[in-house]
């Protein structure tokens, strides 16, 4: 779920010493449920929740009741918030201000306890250590809005730790990894950045199970891609190539192509490759909504119909004139299909 705003919006937010709550008050992205007041002001909630309609699907649809969509916009607000700190802190900052949110993580499900903080579909523990052994809670209570924010979701609806965790761990990816030689290698990274989001939703709607967790891999990875293809050349700006390695030479696309101020015909060959196969994914996992009934399954088509109006967005753009975006009607349309049809 990386932010589907960030065009020309990469600059650090102000100097070193900050703490994660600080980067994501100067993103206007610190979150409270359902766009409620929390420790980091209403006003910053609200800019998080306007930042949330430039998203390429629905977060959180209005017609959802207000728990859903609080715990969602929750949960968005943490993913923004990482994102934020892996894109836009001082580098230096990157790596302490990761290691502190958390740190602040390990704090809220050392307090949430065994019985609450339950376990994942693969049946690892959700709760008592972070990532590498580090101990999860230091006996405090969590420090972060942003983290203190998820506390109802994570009590309520039982989410594991791992995926909160596996979308740190893909921002501190992102800090020394900056080109994917095979598409593979970035299948593995949207388990990281991607997936892990899928898998947190379906447990906000009691919903979750294996054979669900592995369609909505799919669907997440495409959702993942689609904003990979949009940016290429923003990202490519950032120092990162998200486009496989193995594609470019298949296509005769170089690094001089990603900084031209117009696509090449390999360049828009390649982008109208990737978007196809991106497009697949999202079909093989959009069956998904049709094993889900009620609000989550509303919640679900929505996203894969978000995905599938950006995918034609893209569809012959010059990517590097300026980010397509999905049509309104067109994502309205797709949703009403993909709710009745269940895939």
């Amino acid at each position: 779920m990386r932010d589907g705003t960030r065009m020309g919006d990469r600059s650090p937010p102000g100097a070193s010493g900050m703490s994660a709550d600080m980067v994501a008050a100067a993103a206007g992205r610190a979150v409270a449920p359902g766009g409620g007041s929390s420790a980091a002001g209403p006003g910053i909630a609200a800019a998080m929740a306007t930042r949330a309609t430039g998203e390429n699907f629905p977060v959180a649809l209005r017609l959802l009741p207000a728990r859903h969509r609080g715990h969602l916009m929750a949960v968005y607000g943490f993913a923004r918030t990482v994102d934020d700190i892996g894109d836009k802190a001082p580098l230096a900052e990157r790596p302490r201000l990761l290691d502190e949110l958390e740190a602040d993580l390990g704090r809220l499900y050392a307090g949430a306890g065994p019985d609450k903080a339950g376990r994942d579909g693969a049946g690892r523990e959700a709760a008592g250590h972070g990532v590498a052994g580090r101990p999860a809670g230091d006996g405090r209570a969590p420090e972060l809005s942003v983290i203190r924010a998820l506390r109802p979701a994570v009590s309520q609806c039982v989410i594991p730790q791992q995926p909160f965790l596996d979308l740190i761990q893909a921002n501190r990816q992102d800090q020394v990894v900056t080109r994917y030689p095979s598409f593979d290698d970035l299948l593995g990274y949207c388990r990281l950045s991607a997936n892990p989001v899928g898998r947190i939703v379906l447990h906000v709607f009691g919903a979750f199970s294996p054979g669900r967790a592995e369609l909505s891999d799919q669907v997440c990875t495409a959702l993942q891609l689609a904003e990979h293809w949009q940016d290429v050349g923003e990202d490519f700006r950032a120092g990162r190539i998200y486009l496989p390695g193995e594609d470019m030479a298949r296509y005769g696309c170089g690094e001089a192509d990603l900084s031209a101020p117009r696509a090449s015909a390999a360049l828009r060959a390649l982008v109208a490759f990737e978007t196809k196969r991106a497009r697949s994914i999202l079909d093989a996992g959009a069956p998904l909504v049709g094993t889900l009934g009620g609000f989550a399954r509303a919640a679900v088509a929505g996203y894969v119909a978000g995905g599938r109006a950006a995918l034609a967005a893209i569809a012959d753009h010059d990517v590097l004139v300026a980010t397509p975006r999905p049509r309104g009607r067109r994502t309205v349309a797709e949703l009403i299909r993909c709710y009745l049809s269940g895939r």
